[in-house]
């Protein structure tokens, strides 16, 4: 499998990925309950946090101001200035039988742990699997593995918008619901793959 350059890669197709009335924004106690029951019967999930990008060194990212959880048929995006109402995703988050997947997992692991003390268990960084699996020597970001798996370009726009502010505005959904929901699909698509070879 090849690595496609950055000019290879904006010359694809967009990555269109979940639709939007498949991204459920949870904020309210009883979405969070029915939220975090319809997770726990997955064994596998995608996984991303979303923060306010600071444009000058001496400001401090008091994020991750939104946490995305995709299934394959739903994401569900958790704005955590409504973390009160949804503390309950630390069952999810820190069940050892639920595996968490994403891309660049290091830092998402610190802010959750240093902002709400939720240890990310049974995690891992697609970032070095895509690119052991792939046999490339340069580590692979989510970008990057859409266009190798899917040939499709994953639309970054919203990377650097305000992710505090609420309501989310319809391509921040997008974003961040893809970001989580194309990393399950990777390691589904690896574990298909693998199997393939084992037969």
């Amino acid at each position: 499998m090849e690595r496609l350059t950055k000019e290879q890669i904006r010359e694809l197709p967009v990555y269109e990925g979940i639709s939007l009335e498949n991204i459920v924004i949870v904020t309210k106690k009883e979405d969070a309950t029915h939220a975090i029951a319809e997770l726990k019967k997955h064994t596998c999930l995608g996984f991303d946090t979303e923060s306010k990008p600071c444009f000058r060194k001496e400001d401090v990212s008091d994020g991750p101001h939104l946490i995305q959880i995709a299934t394959k048929s739903k994401v569900f995006l958790f704005p955590t200035k409504f973390y009160k109402n949804f503390s309950d995703i630390e069952k999810i988050l820190s069940d050892p039988k639920i595996k968490k997947v994403g891309f660049g997992l290091k830092e998402d692991k610190k802010i959750i742990f240093s902002k709400f003390g939720i240890k990310l268990v049974n995690s891992e960084d697609l970032s070095s699997k895509v690119m052991r699996f792939a046999g490339t020597k340069q580590r692979v970001g989510a970008r990057a593995a859409v266009a190798m798996f899917f040939n499709q370009r994953l639309s970054k726009g919203a990377q650097k918008s305000n992710w505090s502010i609420f309501p989310l505005k319809e391509h921040q959904k997008r974003y961040a619901a893809n970001d989580a929901h194309s990393a399950l699909l990777i390691e589904l698509e690896i574990e298909k793959k693998g199997q393939d070879t084992v037969l």
